[in-house]
C-alpha cells in the first residue's frame, strides 16, 4: 500500500466521484417516466387539453433533465479534464 502516489490516489478518487455523479441520472429518468405516464393519463381523461398538457409536461421534463446533465458534466470533467491534478 506504500506504492500509491498522489496522482494515482487523485485519479482513483476522481473515478469514484465520476461514478457517483452518474447516479444523478437515475432521478430524472424515474421522474420523466412518471411525468409521461401522468401526462398520458391526463390526455386520456381530457383529450381536448392535449396541447396544454403536453407543453407543460415537456417543460417539466426539460427542467428535470438538467440534473442528469449536470451530473454527466461533472463526471466528464473529473475523468478527462481533472482540475485536481494541477494542484499537485
Amino acid at each position: 500500500m506504500g506504492n500509491i502516489t498522489n496522482e494515482g490516489l487523485i485519479l482513483a478518487c476522481s473515478a469514484i466521484g465520476a461514478g457517483l455523479a452518474m447516479i444523478a441520472g437515475v432521478g430524472p429518468g424515474i421522474g420523466q417516466g412518471i411525468a409521461a405516464g401522468h401526462g398520458a393519463s391526463a390526455v386520456g381523461r381530457n383529450p381536448g387539453a392535449r396541447g396544454n398538457i403536453m407543453s407543460t409536461m415537456l417543460l417539466g421534463q426539460a427542467v428535470a433533465e438538467t440534473t442528469g446533465l449536470y451530473g454527466f458534466a461533472v463526471a466528464i470533467i473529473l475523468l478527462y479534464a481533472n482540475p485536481l491534478l494541477g494542484r499537485l
